[in-house]
């Protein structure tokens, strides 16, 4: 088993203060592994990185031309949103044109990620509900997938349900690993999430950016998916999050979703590359800060987003500048760029 090695580090005063320590691996549709650096092997969580994965039989079985899902409601059910009234208004949208309303959703309540939107509903005298929830746009299309295909959408979250069923199957096709009860756990938001090694991530990504290696209507669906993503980045976080403000800047050559405890994933779809990383003590912004560098690198992209994520200075509440947060230097392009404020 390889030693982690170092993803991202910040600095203060001229010293490091903290180092963040994990994986990373770049892989082609066809599994070969182009880079690899630390323990790639011991199976992590992807919890929601794999959302578009299970986007596919949403679009493959009929269900969203059934219920005329636009394209910004196919990215939000790829989506881990910040609860902002144009993501609750949509995924109130896709449950109302099964006849159901919120609910019906079995991912839990939890207020607006985004703070000026939990500020505004508590202003107002309101309660947050499901529609809130970051995974709420998922739920609404695997409530529009059970519906469509005739099954009684209670209770899809369990690991028995045809529509979880449909998940299981579909993520090993996708990945090529097993998703079975010997590697199972239970997601934030209720429904099943499988432990795999971080290249079978990857090469998941390089087949939802190429269409290689998948079915033809799964293949077909990743491209309708893809095209919904990179018209839409606001649907699939929101203000001033990563996956938004890159896709912004490099959509549709770089397709990015992050996870919870530090999973960050990217497809790059003109180099049929599929890249998956674990910070290990859970870190978000050091996965972000390595995505950044492998894209770069990687995808051979620059923008002013991409250096920030890769190298940004650090304030403190006066506005002073205090340090720096960088990706490490072995995982970027040829150099790091200057400081990005």
């Amino acid at each position: 088993m390889a030693d982690d090695v170092l993803l991202a580090e910040t600095t203060r005063g001229g010293r490091v203060e903290s180092r963040h320590y994990g994986a990373a691996v770049v892989v082609d549709a066809h599994g070969g592994v182009v880079f690899s650096a630390g323990d790639v092997t011991t199976p992590v969580f992807p919890r929601s990185t794999v959302k578009a994965f299970m986007a596919l039989p949403l679009v493959a079985s009929g269900a969203a031309d059934r219920y005329g899902l636009s394209d910004a409601a196919l990215a939000l059910a790829c989506a881990s949103h910040q609860g902002e009234p144009a993501h609750v208004a949509l995924a109130a949208d896709m449950l109302a044109r099964t006849g159901r309303d919120y609910t019906a959703l079995e991912c839990g309540t939890h207020w607006p990620l985004d703070t000026t939107s939990a500020r505004a509903l508590a202003a107002a005298g309101q309660d947050a509900c499901a529609l809130h929830n970051c995974c709420s746009g998922k739920h609404a299309g695997f409530i529009c997938l059970s519906c469509a295909t005739g099954v009684d959408p209670e209770h899809y979250a369990r690991p028995e349900h045809p529509v979880m069923q449909t998940m299981a199957s579909t993520l090993t096709a996708v990945t090529g690993a097993a998703h079975t009860q010997d590697n199972r756990g239970v997601d934030g938001c209720a429904i099943p999430t499988w432990a795999i090694p971080l290249p079978a991530l990857a090469l998941g990504f390089a087949r939802l950016g190429t269409g290689a290696g998948l079915n033809a209507d799964h293949a077909a669906a990743a491209a309708r998916l893809r095209t919904a993503i990179a018209a839409n980045p606001f649907m699939v976080a929101g203000t001033g999050q990563f996956d938004t403000l890159v896709m912004q800047d490099v959509a549709p050559y770089a397709l990015t979703k992050m996870g919870a405890e530090g999973v960050m994933t990217v497809t790059l779809p003109t180099q049929g590359l599929g890249i998956a990383i674990k910070c290990r003590d859970g870190g978000i912004r050091a996965a972000e800060a390595a995505a950044a560098a492998l894209i770069s690198r990687f995808g051979k992209l620059e923008s002013a987003r991409l250096q920030h994520f890769m190298r940004r200075t650090l304030k403190n509440w006066n506005g002073q500048i205090v340090g720096e947060l960088r990706a490490a230097a072995d995982l970027a392009p040829d150099h790091l760029p200057a400081n990005a404020s």
